[in-house]
């Protein structure tokens, strides 16, 4: 039987190169196209040594309409598009929106174009739970609605989601809540050559020296411990909901749906820490700062629907995802 063929924007970024292994183990052909603008080529021979095969890879800009025109003709037979490419930084978007949107608008549109003129009808969109902006309930569910974006990065999402609603394309949104974590074998991780603005990237770094202290921005909020509350989701859990989603949408002719994807707990931020040098055996240096622009207070998320349609159930551990960030930075690092 032949394979189904997923082309993977952004395939060589943490998320993609997880997603890749699911792939694969399920059965699809991953085809990868990504720039290496802010991942590393490293995330694909990991992702190869792990499935024990070659995976096809194209170094294009997926905003770079000649150039993917090209690739669709050359490839022909693409069943569905994973979309991950996009910059993720909800700080750097305060900074930077405008870079944002042209790039995270500006490549699902060109993609939406391309597919639409090859005839390919089938898309899983990688969204965030920063579509709800503060929400209005916790835990935020799939029916809750766009709330204000509280970061360019969070708008650039809400504008993906409504694109796709608009197309003629089936779509699936993945709202990703907070991943973390590296596969079992630290042989693909997060490889972004950004600095870290994620919280357990950070708490990793000051763990190997390569930071004094880090610092908690805000222990004023209405928590339970006065820092920001997040759902976070073992990266493992999350590249599996992928595959699901992409079997989900080829067995479904007409389907326009998104799906929250946590664990549905919140966590704080202070929580996080105290686990890792727990799990560890560490002690991390921190400092209180003031709060930082673009964070939501809490939010954590209800996954109900993803589990009674589509049958995913996050299965790994925090501690293993704490476990495996820490193996992940040691290694990396050699």
């Amino acid at each position: 039987m032949n394979k189904k063929n997923i082309l993977v924007t952004g395939g060589a970024g943490y998320i993609g190169s997880h997603t890749l292994v699911e792939l694969y183990n399920s059965g699809f052909n991953p085809v990868v196209v990504d720039n290496l603008s802010n991942s590393s080529l490293n995330n694909i021979t990991g992702a190869e040594q792990i499935i024990k095969s070659k995976i096809d890879f194209y170094k294009v800009d997926c905003k770079d309409f000649d150039q993917m025109d090209k690739l669709f003709k050359e490839l022909t037979n693409i069943d569905a598009v994973i979309h991950f490419a996009a910059y993720k930084s909800v700080e750097e978007s305060v900074r930077q929106p405008n870079k944002y949107f042209s790039n995270n608008v500006g490549s699902l549109e060109t993609m939406i174009d391309l597919m639409n003129n090859h005839d390919v009808n089938n898309i899983i969109f990688s969204s965030s739970c920063n579509v709800y902006g503060t929400p209005e309930f916790l835990p935020v569910n799939e029916l809750a609605p766009f709330g204000k974006a509280e970061s360019p990065y969070g708008e650039t999402k809400q504008l993906c989601e409504k694109l796709l609603e608009e197309s003629e394309i089936n779509s699936i949104s993945l709202r990703y809540f907070n991943p973390v974590g590296s596969h079992p074998s630290c042989l693909i991780g997060d490889c972004s050559a950004d600095k870290p603005n994620n919280l357990v990237p950070i708490i990793c770094e000051v763990a190997s020296g390569k930071r004094k202290s880090m610092q908690i921005f805000g222990n004023d909020y209405d928590t339970h411990d006065g820092t920001c509350v997040r759902d976070y989701i073992h990266v493992v859990d999350l590249a599996k909901a992928h595959t699901m989603a992409v079997n989900h949408i080829l067995n479904n002719t007409k389907i326009k749906t998104a799906y929250n994807i946590g664990v549905g707990k919140g966590v704080s931020v202070r929580e996080v820490i105290d686990s890792f040098e727990k799990v560890n055996d560490l002690k991390i240096s921190y400092e209180i700062g003031s709060r930082r622009s673009g964070d939501v207070e809490q939010i954590y998320s209800d996954n109900k629907k993803i589990n009674n349609e589509l049958d995913w159930f996050p299965v790994m551990t925090f501690e293993s995802a704490l476990e495996s960030a820490w193996n992940w930075e040691k290694l990396k690092n050699l």
